[in-house]
């Protein structure tokens, strides 16, 4: 019987997550590679975090709604944060990287830059015409 968790996330585009992990210090590896789980069960996945108990985390892409989901054996959770507290940050700082990269793709530049107290992340973009 699998302990495999599968939680469903917003995540579409690895590159941001990627850069959205590097934003908070977290260690990962390029995959695909294997998660493992309980008993040795491993799962296979596009980026995984390692973790000091051996209990791996992993980002898959579901085919049928391309998103990546994370995939961990949640009993052996092993982060500072809980897996909503961890999803969160990384929601955040995945969203903040998807903006920049469709922004800077559209030619805006970013002119402001402020994160608030609730850490809420304001921008402001702009962009000059000829």
């Amino acid at each position: 019987m699998s302990h495999f968790s599968q939680i469903r996330t917003k995540i579409r585009n690895l590159t941001s997550l990627e850069a959205a992990l590097a934003d908070l210090g977290v260690d990962w590896k390029s995959g695909p590679r294997p998660v493992k789980g309980y008993q040795g069960q491993e799962e296979t996945a596009a980026l995984v975090i390692e973790q000091e108990n051996g209990y791996d985390i992993g980002f898959r892409l579901n085919p049928e709604t391309q998103e990546y989901e994370l995939v961990a054996d949640l009993q052996y959770w092993q982060q500072p944060l809980s897996v909503d507290g961890f999803l969160n940050q990384i929601s955040q700082r995945y969203a903040f990287h998807t903006v920049m990269a469709a922004t800077a793709q559209q030619g805006f530049q970013v002119a402001e830059q402020q994160t608030t107290e609730d850490g809420a992340i304001r921008l402001v973009v702009q962009r000059w015409s000829a």
